[in-house]
C-alpha cells in the first residue's frame, strides 16, 4: 500500500511538473523593472543578428550569453525611451513616417511585383520553345483591317489549312516567312510580353487560338517544340572556307577537304590536331578549334541547331553555313544557374520587359481600393491656365487655382498647388511646356506614387514582416536619440583635456623608423643605367629627376618622397639600406620598371609630439569618453531597472 502511494504521488508530481513547465518560447531569460525577456523574443532577435537559424543553432553558449547581455541593455534603453516619451516626439515620429512611406513602397514593389515576377521568369527560362508565326502589319490598311485579315488566316488554319504555306504566302515578317514562319528557339525575356505569354500558354505542336497584338502588328503563333533549356554550351569546330587561297569560290574543293577531315575523325584522329592543321577560322584554330561558351542565337542558325543537338563529346556531321563547311564537337554543357545566382540578371530582364505593365496594374488596383478620382473641372482649369507655361516656373494664372482640388483618394485631397510643386520636383516633367497630354501623364505618375505611399502607411496592419521591420527601425531611431542625448552631446573636447589625455597615452602614438628619398624612375633598364652613369660623372640628381623620372606626378617634385615608413614599400626598404644622406643606389628593378634612389634623410622611431598626434588623440579621446559615458548611462539604467539574468536557461535556446 505504501509503495503504491509513493508511485502514485511520484506520478502526480511528474504530471504537475510537465504541466507547469513553461512553453519553450515563454521561458524567462531575464527580468528588468517589472517586465520579462522571454525565450521567443530572444531567439528571434538572435537569429536576425546571427544571419539565420542554422547559424544560431551552431553558436556557442558564450556567444549566446554575450548577446543576452547586450539585448538586456538594449531593452533597458527602450524602456528609458518610453519613459522619456519618444513616442510623442514629433521630429522622431516624422522621421519614422517618412521612412515608412519610402521603405514601404520599395517593400510593396519588391514583394508584390519584382520577386514573383523574377520567380516566374526563372521558371519559364528553364524551357525553350521553337516558335513560328504569321505577322500582319497595320501599315496603310489600318488596325482593324489588319486584325480582320489575321483573324481570317487563323480561321483557315483552324479548318485545316497548312500553317507553313499560309506563313509563306501572307506573313509580313519577311525574314521568317520563307521558312514557314519559323523564328527558331526562344526563351522568356526574349520576345514582346504579349507574344511570349501566348507562346508559354501553347502546347508543342499547337497553334494559339487567338490573334495576338504587339507593337509590331498582329500575329498567329505556333509552338513547334518545347524542351529543357541549356543556357550555354562549349564547342570546338573545324571550318573550311568556300574560297580557295586565291580568294575564289571553290565549294567543290572545300567539300572534298571537309569530307576528308570527317573521315580522319571517324578513324580516330585527334580533333584539336586536325583543327590546328585544317581549320580556316583564325580565331580558334590555334586553340584546337575551341570557341568557348556561347548561348542560343549567338551563332548562325545552322551551326546553332547542330551544336545544341549534340551530346557532350559527340562530333557532328558536316554542317554548311554562310561561312563555309563546319565539323562541330560539343565539349561541355552548362547547367542552369540557381535562382540566387541568376537573380540580378533576371531582375534586369524583368524590369526591361514586364515591370511597367505589372506596376500599372498594381496602381490601378489601388485606385479602386482608395476611391481615387480626378476633379474634371480642376483639370480643365489647370490646362487652360497653364498654356505655354514651363513646369517649374511661377505662373500668376495658376496661382488663381492653387486651392482647387485636383484629385482625391482615401479621403485625402491633393490641391493644384501641391501637385504643381511635385511636378516641378520631378525630372520627368521639369522645364517642359504644359500640355493636356503632359498633365495627364503627370497626374497618372504622381497620383500612382501617392497611392503607393498610402498603401505603405497601411502595410503594418497586413504584413507581419513589414511591421517587424518598422518596429526595428523605430527602436533604432530611439536608441540613436538616446546615444545622442546621453553620450555624444555630452562629450566635451578642449585643448587642455586633449593634452592631458595625450600625456597619459602618448606611448600609443609612435612614428616607426622613417626614410625620405628621391627617385629617378624609367621603364627601360638601359635608360636607368645611363642615368646612373651620369650621376657617377657628377650630374645633379634633382636635375635629372626633374627632367627624366617617369613616375606620374613626380617630375615637379624632382622625384622626392617625403618621410615614409622604412618598411612600407620596396622602394623605402631599398632607400633605408643606404647609410649616408646624399648617397644613391645602383639600378633597382621594381614593379613596372627600374629606379635609382638617393637617400635624403632617416629618422629613428620616436613618440609623436602632441601636434603631430593631435588628430589621433582627438579620435581616441572621443572613443574613450563615449565608452565612459556609455558605462555610466548603463549603470544608471541597471540601478533603475535592477535586471536579473538567467544564464542557465540559455542551454535550452534553439533546442525546439
Amino acid at each position: 500500500m505504501v509503495t503504491r502511494a509513493i508511485i502514485y504521488f511520484s506520478f502526480i508530481l511528474s504530471f504537475l511538473f510537465i504541466s507547469c513547465s513553461p512553453k519553450h518560447s515563454e521561458i524567462v531569460l531575464a527580468e528588468l523593472g517589472g517586465s520579462e525577456l522571454k525565450m521567443g523574443e530572444f531567439e528571434e532577435a538572435y537569429i536576425k543578428n546571427a544571419g539565420g537559424l542554422d547559424q544560431a543553432k551552431t553558436d556557442s553558449l558564450s556567444k549566446l550569453k554575450n548577446f543576452l547581455d547586450l539585448y538586456v541593455n538594449f531593452k533597458m534603453k527602450l524602456r528609458d525611451a518610453q519613459v522619456r516619451g519618444y513616442e510623442n516626439d514629433s521630429e522622431l515620429m516624422n522621421e519614422l513616417y517618412d521612412y515608412k512611406k519610402k521603405v514601404g513602397v520599395t517593400f510593396i514593389l519588391e514583394k508584390n511585383i519584382v520577386e514573383p515576377g523574377v520567380q516566374d521568369l526563372y521558371n519559364r527560362r528553364k524551357w525553350e520553345l521553337r516558335v513560328s508565326h504569321i505577322m500582319i502589319r497595320p501599315d496603310s490598311a489600318g488596325e482593324e483591317a489588319a486584325r480582320l485579315k489575321t483573324a481570317a488566316i487563323l480561321d483557315s488554319i483552324k479548318k485545316g489549312s497548312s500553317f507553313d504555306e499560309l506563313a509563306k504566302r501572307n506573313s509580313q515578317d519577311y525574314y521568317s516567312a520563307p521558312l514557314g514562319g519559323d523564328i527558331f528557339y526562344v526563351t522568356s525575356g526574349f520576345l514582346p510580353v504579349e507574344f511570349e505569354d501566348a507562346c508559354y500558354r501553347t502546347a508543342a505542336g499547337k497553334v494559339y487560338p487567338e490573334v495576338v497584338k504587339t507593337r509590331f502588328g498582329y500575329h498567329i503563333i505556333k509552338v513547334t517544340e518545347k524542351r529543357e533549356r541549356v543556357p550555354k554550351i562549349k564547342a570546338s569546330h573545324i571550318l573550311v572556307d568556300f574560297n580557295n587561297a586565291d580568294g575564289e569560290m571553290d565549294t567543290i574543293t572545300a567539300k572534298a577537304t571537309i569530307d576528308s577531315v570527317k573521315m580522319m575523325l571517324s578513324s580516330g584522329a585527334d580533333f584539336a590536331q586536325l583543327a590546328a592543321q585544317y581549320s580556316e577560322d583564325p580565331g580558334s584554330k590555334d586553340k584546337g578549334g575551341d570557341l568557348g561558351f556561347f548561348e542560343r542565337r549567338m551563332m548562325v542558325k545552322e551551326f546553332d541547331e547542330a551544336a545544341f543537338n549534340l551530346k557532350v563529346g559527340e562530333v557532328s556531321d558536316v554542317v554548311k553555313s554562310n561561312f563555309g563547311y563546319h565539323i562541330i564537337k560539343l565539349t561541355e554543357k552548362a547547367s542552369l544557374p540557381s535562382l540566387d545566382e541568376e537573380r540580378e540578371n533576371l531582375k534586369k530582364i524583368y524590369k526591361q520587359t514586364r515591370y511597367q505593365d505589372q506596376y500599372d496594374k498594381l496602381v490601378d488596383s489601388l485606385r479602386n481600393k482608395y476611391s481615387y478620382k480626378v476633379n474634371a473641372l480642376s483639370y480643365s482649369l489647370f490646362v487652360e491656365k497653364s498654356d505655354s507655361v514651363k513646369v517649374g516656373d511661377e505662373s500668376p494664372k495658376l496661382e488663381e487655382i492653387n486651392d482647387t482640388p485636383l484629385y482625391t483618394y482615401a479621403n485625402q485631397t491633393v490641391k493644384t498647388s501641391d501637385f504643381w510643386q511635385k511636378m516641378g520636383a520631378s525630372q520627368d516633367f521639369v522645364n517642359r511646356i504644359v500640355t493636356s497630354d503632359l498633365l495627364r501623364n503627370a497626374i497618372k505618375k504622381i497620383s500612382g506614387e501617392d497611392l503607393l505611399e498610402q498603401e505603405a502607411l497601411n502595410l503594418e496592419k497586413t504584413n507581419a514582416s513589414f511591421a517587424s521591420l518598422m518596429e526595428d527601425y523605430k527602436n533604432g531611431i530611439f536608441i540613436f536619440k538616446l546615444q545622442e542625448d546621453e553620450i555624444w552631446n555630452n562629450i566635451s573636447i578642449d585643448s587642455v583635456k586633449l593634452y592631458d589625455f595625450y600625456q597619459n597615452t602618448k606611448e600609443k602614438y609612435v612614428w616607426p623608423d622613417r626614410v625620405s628619398f628621391s627617385e629617378i624612375f624609367t621603364r627601360k633598364d638601359s635608360l636607368a643605367q645611363a642615368y646612373l652613369a651620369q650621376l657617377n660623372s657628377g650630374a645633379n640628381f634633382d636635375t635629372l629627376a626633374s627632367k627624366f623620372t617617369e613616375r606620374p606626378g613626380f617630375k615637379e617634385k624632382a622625384g622626392k618622397f617625403d618621410l615614409v615608413d622604412a618598411k612600407s614599400t620596396q622602394l623605402a626598404l631599398e632607400a633605408d639600406k643606404l647609410i649616408n644622406p646624399g648617397t644613391y643606389s645602383s639600378v633597382i628593378s621594381n614593379a613596372g620598371g627600374f629606379s635609382v634612389l638617393r637617400l635624403n634623410s632617416k629618422e629613428a622611431s620616436r613618440i609623436k609630439t602632441f601636434e603631430e598626434a593631435k588628430a589621433e588623440v582627438s579620435g581616441a579621446f572621443q572613443e574613450f569618453e563615449s565608452k565612459r559615458l556609455e558605462r555610466e548611462y548603463l549603470d544608471s539604467l541597471k540601478k533603475r531597472y535592477n535586471p536579473v539574468t538567467h544564464y542557465d536557461k540559455l542551454e535550452k535556446a534553439f533546442k525546439e
